[in-house]
C-alpha cells in the first residue's frame, strides 16, 4: 500500500481517521481501499482506488444520487482521461453500486462524504461478482477476487 499507514486497533481507535484517509482491506486479504481527498469535481463525494494482485489499480468514485440519496460508487479499470463520453465511461466501469457502512454492533448506514471519521466497515454489495466478469479479470489482469467487505486496516499519515 502507498504512503505511510498507521495501524487502527479495534474499537473506537478508527473514529480518529477522517475517512478520506482511511485504509481497508478485505477478509480475504486480497484487496485494499485507499480514500483519498476528493479532487475539484463539485458532484464527487469521495475518491478512492482499489489494489488488487498483478498491481491492478481500480480507480473510483462516490456522487450521491438526488431524489432518494445513496452514494453510488464505481470502480474504473484504465478509464481515458479527460472528457469521456457515457459509452467510454460504462466501458471502463468494472462495479457500480450503493456503499454500505457497517458498526461493531451491526448496524447499517450510509457511505457518507469526506470530512467525517471513517466508519468500521464498508460494503460492496455483489462486488467480487462484478470484478469476475469485468475486462481487469484474468491473463492480464488480476487473478485474486476479493470479499465484499472491507474493515478499516489503517489510517494514511
Amino acid at each position: 500500500m502507498a504512503g505511510a499507514i498507521a495501524a487502527l486497533s479495534c474499537g473506537s481507535a478508527y473514529a480518529a481517521c477522517p475517512i478520506e484517509l482511511s485504509v481497508y482491506g478485505d477478509r480475504e486479504k486480497v484487496a485494499s481501499v485507499e480514500f483519498t481527498p476528493r479532487g475539484e469535481a463539485a458532484a464527487v463525494t469521495n475518491q478512492f482506488r482499489m489494489l488488487l494482485d498483478n498491481d491492478v489499480v481500480l480507480d473510483g468514485i462516490v456522487m450521491w444520487s438526488e431524489g432518494v440519496a445513496r452514494p453510488n460508487g464505481m470502480l474504473m479499470y484504465k478509464c481515458p482521461e479527460g472528457d469521456v463520453t457515457g459509452e467510454e465511461l460504462e466501458t471502463c466501469t468494472v462495479w457500480q453500486g450503493v456503499i454500505y457502512t457497517a458498526d461493531a454492533t451491526g448496524t447499517i448506514d450510509l457511505l457518507p462524504a469526506q470530512g467525517v471519521s471513517a466508519p468500521e466497515k464498508l460494503v460492496f454489495p455483489d462486488l467480487a461478482h462484478s470484478l469476475r466478469y469485468s475486462s481487469a479479470y484474468g491473463e492480464k489482469g488480476f487473478s485474486k477476487l476479493p470479499w465484499d467487505v472491507f474493515s478499516i486496516q489503517g489510517c494514511q499519515e
